[in-house]
């Protein structure tokens, strides 16, 4: 099912070829990170349907607003994200905690399961290189964000913290 969501996500980014390296590498980690912390197989699942679908709302908020911030994302995904994963087949309960992912992708100060933890590490390594941040962020980012012990090493060993 999860093979499923992923070439559905890249079919749904046709043409977009730096939007579908970001989603493909944000489930790389992810994965690694959940597989690593030892989460149980219904978290692991929905870290991974997460993160295929943290941005799904990019395009639209694009075309609707001329912006695609965190925010806008957060407002307009779920929606797109509930409509794909219903024609997937997904259940209920997974579909609805992986819209609230989505919903908060970009929401850092009430992070309260390893599902969002996760996610928000996993985007936040891709996030800092491709957005060429800077050591002093990636640091700020590794205080302030990182709490699992695989993220955090992935965080120090990729950007020499």
């Amino acid at each position: 099912m999860i093979n499923k969501l992923h070439l559905a996500m890249i079919e749904l980014y046709r043409g977009d070829a730096k939007r579908i390296q970001h989603f493909c590498k944000v489930h790389s980690y992810a994965k690694l990170i959940a597989e690593t912390e030892n989460v149980d197989k219904k978290c692991l699942f929905i870290i991974e349907a997460a993160a295929l679908t943290h941005d799904i709302g990019i395009h639209f908020c694009e075309e609707k607003y001329g912006n695609c911030n965190g925010k806008l994302q957060e407002k307009e995904g779920p929606a797109i994200a509930e409509k794909l994963l219903g024609e997937l087949g997904f259940d209920q309960d997974v579909s609805g905690r992986v819209q609230y992912l989505i919903a908060h992708h970009h929401t850092y100060n009430n992070i309260d399961e390893m599902d969002y933890q996760i996610l928000v590490e996993a985007d936040f390594l891709v996030n800092i290189m491709e957005d060429g941040l800077s050591k002093e962020a990636a640091l700020k980012a590794y205080h302030n964000i990182f709490k699992t012990a695989c993220g955090k090493m992935i965080c120090r060993e990729m950007f020499h913290i």
